[in-house]
């Protein structure tokens, strides 16, 4: 290898397989090769005499893996044959670039790439390897072991068939993986909450191959035992507040902003995390504290205390290959729905804080006397509709993914309202800029509108991190329930809804909110109030098609940080990602980027 100029430039003569001999460049930011013309140079180097007409190159950051991989053929192209099958071949040491190619549009699946060089000297490949080695590890923390969970039966019960075309992926890259295969309900749930602190410790992440469920599952086995944060308000403590404000909801409406003139199209729940159901958490043990137990066959875990994992935590990430039924939290962070795509942002070290909601259950039925219990939401948690869309679903597990589509219909048709009491903090952002929000909220649904939704390095999130890096505690503080901006709303729901996240998906390609941001600390309550049946089939039409889902008079759309709800229904049931979650009386509050995720967010 020679040094050119600046000692930061390097260039050798290689061999690059199925091309020829080539002048290898290698600089601060990739690796670029040329072609070597033997007749015009008069070198008989093996006989190399194919020229390309293009010079090529790879950047560093699209650089997943390099290998050395000994002795073996390296292959000429033949220029007069015109078949790269029918050029010489040649032995000698060998080494691989292991990349991909990003899309050339936003949500476009990346493609591996891969390029062969050969040397007779060893000596030179291994110091070719080396350095490129070097180049390719300062982008950003690479995890070396992860423990990865394969739910066998998500989606179209793909979930060892997507594991198993990535692996080869994390094998190349030398990142070590401790792999199960979920058998049964709560299976990774099981396992991560029976890990000691040094056991965890001694990975740089958790992997799930599935669905949104499954990320459900793992997060809540991550978190149940190690987020100790304070509850936020139960509805009986804001009962008692005698300054609440309270606005009881008009049913009227003949003022819908709205008309059924065109409205047209298939029927579909535009729903977010419901997609592999399979296994089903369930709710998770609670000491009443918001710490929920942790235990193991012989008994409480045996936690080291010098070694002590909580959240949350900087270097820990989550990650999520897709292979469920709706995948909405990889569309909503990677901007595309492909397996080989999250594998390489787990590879490469990629990182994105995520806001999660901490859901409270204080009562099943009105009637109830348990304790309280705590799970944990990453995408969406909704009632009504979604609950019952979600329940309707359960006796249809034999359809596959559609069976959403089915029970959506149902549920539709049943077009059943519930009465209850929903209570939230009004944000400082809505009592001065409320009119502003409309605007805005309507330009996101414009073709031509930009720098709204949230993207890879999105400045609202980043200012959370920022904000991080120089604070060790940056836990969610807590929220009193003698706050002035509490607002209360009474009456009839279709369905009421939080979005922590867009949850953009295929049957919502602009997701149920597509203004929400991956860590900006707020969760989107959606209030469907009841209305004819007209006029919710154009709402659920407009999540299709990716207009805007709260033009309408009977939608109440508000930005907060923590809500209650109170129902005297006796079934009351809550979609939580994907998951069943039987409550009448619950408390939600936003943990603001309480775990970071192996995603940059979605490209735009």
């Amino acid at each position: 290898m020679e040094r050119n100029g600046s000692a930061s430039t390097s260039t050798s003569s290689l061999f690059l397989d199925r091309v020829g001999e080539v002048a290898v460049t290698l600089d601060p930011d990739g690796l670029s090769w040329k072609p070597i013309d033997r007749e015009s140079s008069g070198s008989s180097c093996l006989c190399m005499n194919y020229r390309l007409k293009t010079e090529n190159r790879i950047e560093f950051s699209n650089v997943y893996a390099v290998e050395l991989i000994d002795w073996g053929l390296i292959e000429d192209a033949n220029r007069n044959s015109g078949s790269f099958f029918s050029g010489n071949k040649f032995e000698m040491y060998r080494f691989v670039v292991h990349g991909f190619h990003t899309g050339k549009t936003h949500g476009s699946p990346w493609t591996l790439c891969e390029y062969t060089f050969g040397h007779k000297d060893m000596l030179i490949c291994q110091s070719w390897v080396e350095h490129l080695i070097a180049s390719t590890n300062n982008d950003a923390v690479r995890p070396k072991s992860l423990l990865v969970f394969v739910h066998p039966l998500c989606g179209k019960g793909n979930g060892v068939k997507t594991w198993e075309t990535v692996a080869p992926i994390f094998s190349h890259a030398k990142v070590q993986t401790e792999v199960t295969v979920t058998q049964r309900a709560g299976h990774a749930f099981d396992c991560i909450a029976s890990l000691s602190h040094r056991e965890l410790s001694s990975f740089d992440g958790i992997v799930a191959v599935g669905g949104d469920g499954l990320f459900n599952e793992v997060l809540n086995g991550l978190l149940s035992s190690r987020h100790d944060a304070p509850f936020p308000p139960s509805p009986q403590e804001l009962d008692n507040k005698s300054d609440k404000n309270c606005q009881h909801l008009n049913n009227d409406i003949s003022r819908g902003r709205a008309s059924l003139n065109g409205a047209n199209g298939m029927l579909s729940a535009p729903l977010c995390g419901s997609d592999d159901l399979e296994p089903l958490l369930s709710a998770v043990e609670s000491n009443g504290l918001g710490v929920s137990k942790c235990t193991t066959n012989n008994g409480p875990c045996n936690a080291d205390e010098d070694v002590k994992v909580s959240f949350p935590n900087d270097w820990f990430r989550v990650g999520l290959i897709p292979a469920g039924s709706t995948d909405a939290i990889v569309i909503s962070t990677t901007g595309t729905r492909d397996p080989v795509t999250s594998a390489l942002h787990i590879i490469l070290g990629k990182k994105v804080s995520l806001d999660i909601a901490q859901v409270v259950r204080w009562k099943t039925s009105p009637s109830s006397t348990e304790v309280p219990s705590v799970r944990y939401a990453a995408s969406f948690a909704g009632y009504g509709f979604y609950g019952d869309v979600i329940k309707e679903s359960e006796g249809y597990r034999w359809m596959g993914p559609k069976r959403y589509d089915f029970a959506g219909t149902v549920a539709f048709l049943k077009h059943r309202s519930y009465e209850a009491k929903v209570t939230f903090l009004k944000t400082e952002e809505q009592e001065t800029s409320n009119i502003a929000n409309d605007i805005q909220t309507s330009q996101l649904y414009q073709k031509n509108s930009k720098n709204v939704v949230c993207h890879a390095n999105c400045s609202i999130c980043n200012d959370f991190k920022d904000a991080a890096q120089h604070s060790a505690d940056v836990a969610v503080s807590p929220i009193h329930s003698q706050d002035s901006r509490w607002l209360e709303y009474k009456g009839h729901f279709l369905s009421v809804g939080a979005a922590i996240i867009s949850c953009r998906n295929e049957r919502a390609p602009k997701g149920l909110v597509a203004e929400a941001h991956l860590a900006d600390g707020f969760l989107h309550l959606i209030l469907i109030k009841d209305c004819p049946h007209p006029l919710y089939l154009w709402h659920l039409i407009n999540l299709k098609r990716g207009s805007n889902p709260f033009d309408f008079t009977f939608v109440e759309h508000h930005k907060t940080t923590a809500f209650t709800f109170v129902s005297s229904h006796n079934e009351s049931v809550w979609n939580v990602d994907g998951e069943i979650l039987q409550a009448c009386q619950v408390s939600v509050q936003v943990c603001r980027g309480l775990i970071n995720l192996f995603a940059s967010g979605p490209e735009v």
